[in-house]
């Protein structure tokens, strides 16, 4: 906001603006960040803001934010085991690549999972749209892509 009304008064006075390409043009309001943490561990406060919304669409957030920490759970299930029991594979510590990317890659699930459960539980309490995620994509195309890596390991090895 300030980079812009600097940028008007230099043009009105016949200047050039500096080559400012500003990427947030407002300040961080840090009691909304607080306050949207506090939704994560605190959800009586909750109550305090909107209208108590159908117990039904409560209880399918709550079961959508279970599914995706299962969803983490098993990836990360999945790196403990890739780092347990698969034998030393022919690109040099590919095995601990794989694990460490199954491991980060469920703990990113188990995050999106809360944060997703508390912005749909404002939303509804809001009476305003459910929140739209591009995560869901982003992981399909993280696992086709650690597949499809994985297929090429596994046909490397098969030609040795």
């Amino acid at each position: 906001m300030l980079l812009r009304s600097r940028a008007r008064g230099l043009r009105a006075r016949g200047g050039t603006p500096p080559l400012v390409v500003p990427v947030c043009t407002t300040g961080v309001d840090n009691r909304r960040v607080i306050g949207d943490l506090r939704q994560w561990f605190d959800p009586a406060d909750a109550d305090r803001v909107g209208e108590t919304p159908d117990y039904r669409f409560s209880l399918a957030n709550e079961r959508t934010f279970l599914a995706w920490i299962r969803t983490g759970l098993a990836l990360m299930a999945g790196g403990l085991a890739a780092a347990q029991f698969l034998p030393p594979l022919p690109i040099t510590h590919l095995r601990e690549g794989i694990a460490i990317a199954l491991l980060v890659l469920g703990g990113v699930v188990a995050l999106r999972a809360v944060d997703h459960w508390a912005r749909t539980e404002r939303a509804m309490r809001m009476k305003q749209d459910l929140p739209r995620s591009r995560f869901p994509a982003l992981l399909a195309i993280v696992v086709a892509v650690g597949a499809l890596l994985l297929v090429i390991t596994v046909l490397i090895q098969a030609v040795r």
